[in-house]
Order: structure tokens, then C-alpha cells, then sequence
């Protein structure tokens, strides 16, 4: 495993284990079958609905509770300084721990301001050991660094080979903020594992376009999310720390990057307008 160093000196895996979409019935499981690889960083959140199932798993997993790295997230409806905080106290006892190792605002939406002093506060009571955000664009980024007590160690953002994040990635690294990649294979999107550039260069390393596609990510330093319900394709996507690409084939990778997202954008009054439609069709309310 290769590791990074936060701001505030705590280390996390550079290669973690993601739930989202990964249901409650099958949660547990590949999240024992994943520590059985070798992950020892778990992401999950709370709107993933199955932080209590990462909890059985960590509990029953048999490695000790501080060789793991456990990540979750919170919710916009959660948002607000006394809810937040609230929240994450929910999310401790849900994944059955005595501190989480990230807690970061899940979208750039609602009153993250508030949310984010009760991270600092939880933080500071030693429940939380490093806080962050999530999809923040390299403006909002930049304000809620300049204008709180604590700098966030970590964005996790979409980062994959046809969204590469180039001017994200300087302005956190300008910032001293970890770039963390959600998506890392653009859940397939644009026939990513069939892209004849990857291909090549896995025929190159014998490796499959997963596998090419998380070194590169290791060799841009960024922190990759990779999941899968199957125990195979998780040894697989481990297996990236044996091999290093080539300047040259880092080059061809980053001439796919197409600067734009493979799902949505978040500065968009559109994507504002999604996620209130989506909180009020799953929760009734905003």
C-alpha cells in the first residue's frame, strides 16, 4: 500500500474501498471481503444507507480498529451546525466506533457552512481525526479554506481519465488539500474500459484498464475510491503497487482528459435544482 500525509499530519491509504450503490444486504460482506484483500480504507456516507452494515463489517473484520482508515459523509439534509453535529454522532454509533477517521460535506449545497463549524468542533473533541469536503469547485474550495479555523485536509472530487481535474488538483495542491477521486472508472461511462489507449497500455504491463487506470491515479498522487461487489475484481484493483507507468504513458493518459463530467456539474443551477428534487423524492423535504 502507498500512503499520503494530511495537513494536519494524519496518514490514509492512497487506495480505498467505496460502498456507494453497494446495498445493505450485500454491504457487509464485501466490506469483510474487502479488508480480506488488504483495503484498509472504507468510504462510505450517510445517504449511501448502509454505514451501520460498514460497522458490522469493521466489528467482525478481525483487524485491529486503528490499522482501518473509515470515512464517512454527511448529507445535505443534515446540514446546519447543530444537526450536523448531531448527524455524525449518529454515524458513530451507527458504525459502532469511538472516532471516524474523515468526515466531509457531501455536496457544496445548503448551509455547509454550519455543518462544516461542527466538524471543526467534533474535530477538536477528538472524535473526528481530519475533515473535509466533498465536490467543491476550486472557488467554494477556496473560501471555506480562507475563511475557517481549520483548512480541510481533503476534496473528494470526480477525477477519472476523461475528467482529469487539472485545475482543481493545482488549487488544492496551491492549498495544501488532498485531491481525493470519486468515479475513478467513470462507472464505465464513454466506453472507458474498452478506450484503445488504455487498452494499449495495459497490454504493455499485463494489466487490465482498472489496473492502469488507479496507477496513474497513485502517480498523480491522488487518493482513488475503487468498488465492486465481486472478490475477484476487488484483488484485481489492488493489485497496482507492483508496477509503475512510463512518463511517456502518463503523457497519453492525460490527452484524454476532456475537462468536463462524466455525470454533472456542480456550479451548474441545474445540479441545484436535482438535488433538491432528489432530496424531496427520497426524504419528503428539503
Amino acid at each position: 500500500m502507498e500512503y499520503v500525509i494530511l495537513n494536519n499530519g494524519v496518514k490514509i491509504p492512497k487506495l480505498g474501498f467505496g460502498v456507494y450503490q453497494i446495498s445493505k444486504e450485500e454491504c457487509e460482506r464485501c466490506v469483510m471481503d474487502a479488508i480480506k484483500v488488504g483495503y484498509r480504507h472504507i468510504d462510505t456516507a450517510q445517504s449511501y444507507f448502509n454505514e451501520e452494515e460498514v460497522g458490522n463489517a469493521i466489528v467482525n473484520c478481525g483487524v485491529a480498529r486503528e490499522e482501518l482508515f473509515i470515512t464517512t459523509k454527511i448529507w445535505i439534509s443534515n446540514y446546519g451546525y447543530e444537526k450536523a453535529k448531531e448527524s455524525v454522532l449518529k454515524s458513530l454509533k451507527k458504525l459502532k466506533l469511538d472516532y471516524i477517521d474523515l468526515v466531509l460535506l457531501h455536496q457544496p449545497f445548503g448551509d455547509y457552512y454550519g455543518a462544516y463549524h461542527a466538524l471543526e468542533e467534533l474535530y477538536e473533541e477528538g472524535k473526528i481525526r481530519a475533515i473535509g469536503v466533498s465536490n467543491f469547485s476550486p472557488d467554494r474550495l477556496a473560501d471555506i479554506a480562507a475563511f475557517n479555523k481549520i483548512v480541510p485536509q481533503i476534496n473528494q472530487i470526480e477525477v477519472n481519465p476523461f475528467n482529469q481535474q487539472e485545475i482543481a488538483h493545482e488549487n488544492m495542491l496551491k492549498r495544501n488539500i488532498q485531491i481525493e477521486a470519486w468515479a475513478p472508472f467513470g462507472e464505465g461511462k464513454n466506453n472507458m474500459f474498452s478506450n484503445s489507449i488504455l487498452m494499449e497500455i495495459g497490454k504493455k504491463y499485463n494489466k487490465s484498464v482498472a489496473q492502469i487506470i488507479l496507477r496513474w491515479l497513485m502517480q498523480r498522487n491522488v487518493v482513488a475510491l475503487a468498488k465492486s461487489t465481486h472478490i475477484e475484481r476487488m484483488k484485481e484493483n489492488f493489485e497496482i503497487f507492483d508496477f509503475n507507468l512510463s512518463k511517456e504513458d502518463m503523457e497519453k493518459i492525460s490527452k484524454l482528459d476532456s475537462g468536463k463530467s462524466l455525470f454533472f456539474n456542480h456550479q451548474t443551477p441545474e445540479t441545484v435544482d436535482m438535488m433538491v428534487k432528489f432530496m424531496i423524492n427520497r426524504e419528503g423535504k428539503i
